[in-house]
């Protein structure tokens, strides 16, 4: 009986060991993602699009901190005709002045980097979306990323597909239609 078990026990291990294991080949790349957020459409007019604001806005204050200045000069010229009290009182005006506009400029700046800060993350968001999908429909198993926070130290350069998924990038940002009202869509989505 124990002559039986060990023979069927060899037995099935030769039959186990005869069988070819199975090596699935693990498709592997990565992308560089500062290129990536360089030559990507979208991220590009993005960044114009806050630069533009950036400036519009910064003209509105510039007009204002430029009356000040102004201001600031005919107030020293004006100080010793018109005796202490009055530069006393002009002088303090103007300080609080001053103080406001600098609130203002620190007010726009946080409101600019909130406002892109909120775009550029729904951009990367969708951007790890498209590169998740890319990696299903092309068969990788792994899609790394190299860049500013680089997560790979060394990589053939042979394994780079930074090129090809800029382009389907920019290609699906092209057939998408162009309208305003893109951030609240993206918000309704991820709800």
């Amino acid at each position: 009986m124990k002559k039986a078990l060990v023979i069927i026990a060899l037995s099935i291990l030769v039959v186990s060991c005869n069988k070819a294991t199975e090596v699935k080949e693990v498709k592997t790349a990565y992308v560089d993602t500062s290129v990536l957020m360089k030559e990507y459409t979208e991220a590009k007019d993005l960044e114009a699009k806050y630069k533009a604001q950036a400036e519009e806005k910064g003209r509105q204050l510039q007009a204002e901190i430029t009356r000040f200045k102004q201001d600031a000069a005919n107030f020293q010229s004006q100080a010793q005709a018109n005796g202490q009290a009055w530069a006393q009182q002009r002088g303090a005006e103007l300080q609080k002045r001053e103080q406001q506009l600098g609130y203002a400029q620190q007010a726009l700046s946080q409101q600019l980097q909130q406002e892109s800060g909120a775009e550029m993350d729904s951009l990367v968001s969708g951007v790890k979306k498209f590169i998740k999908d890319y990696g299903k429909k092309n068969g990788y198993s792994y899609i790394y990323g190299t860049g500013d926070a680089a997560s790979i130290l060394y990589a053939e350069e042979k394994y780079d597909i930074t090129k090809d998924v800029v382009k389907a990038l920019n290609d699906k940002y092209k057939a998408e239609p162009k309208t305003d009202d893109k951030a609240p869509a993206k918000e309704e989505a991820k709800k």
